[in-house]
C-alpha cells in the first residue's frame, strides 16, 4: 500500500518562491500548499496539519521567527515542525534557530539543498511524533 505524501506548508510573502518551492517540492513527490501571508498562518496550521511548515523569516508586520514563537505557545500549533526558509546568512539562521527552538533552516536558492534537507527534517519529525 502507497503511504500518503507528506504535507508541506511554505509560508512566504513573496509569490516567486512560493511558485518555485511548490513546484520543487512537488516534483519530489511531497503535496505542497502555500501560504502568502502571515496572518492566517497559525489557522491554516491547525487546519492543513502540515507535516513541516517551511517559514520565511523576512515577511512585512510580523517576521517568520516572531510568528514561529506563535507557533510554539499555541497548543494546536505547538509540535509542528518548523523549518526557516530565507536568504539570511546563515550564521544569523542558525542563531534564530537557536532562539526559536525550531527544527533547522534551509536557504533560498540552492534547488539540492532544499529537496536534501526537507527530506531530513521530515525524516527528523516523523521520529520525534
Amino acid at each position: 500500500m502507497e503511504r500518503p505524501a507528506k504535507r508541506i506548508l511554505v509560508i512566504d510573502d513573496d509569490e516567486r518562491h512560493l511558485v518555485a518551492a511548490k513546484g520543487l517540492l512537488e516534483d519530489a513527490g511531497y503535496e505542497v500548499i502555500t501560504h502568502n501571508h502571515w496572518i492566517g498562518s497559525t489557522s491554516a496550521v491547525m487546519k492543513l496539519k502540515p507535516d513541516l511548515v517551511l517559514l520565511d523569516i523576512n515577511m512585512p508586520a510580523l517576521s517568520g521567527d516572531r510568528l514561529s514563537m506563535l507557533f510554539r505557545t499555541n497548543g494546536s500549533t505547538r509540535n509542528v515542525a518548523v523549518v526557516f526558509y530565507s536568504s539570511n546568512d546563515e550564521d544569523s539562521l542558525r542563531k534564530l534557530v537557536l532562539k526559536c527552538g525550531v527544527a533547522g533552516y534551509i536557504c533560498k536558492g540552492d534547488v539540492f539543498e532544499l529537496r536534501r534537507k526537507v527530506g531530513f527534517y521530515l525524516d527528523t519529525a516523523c521520529r520525534e511524533t
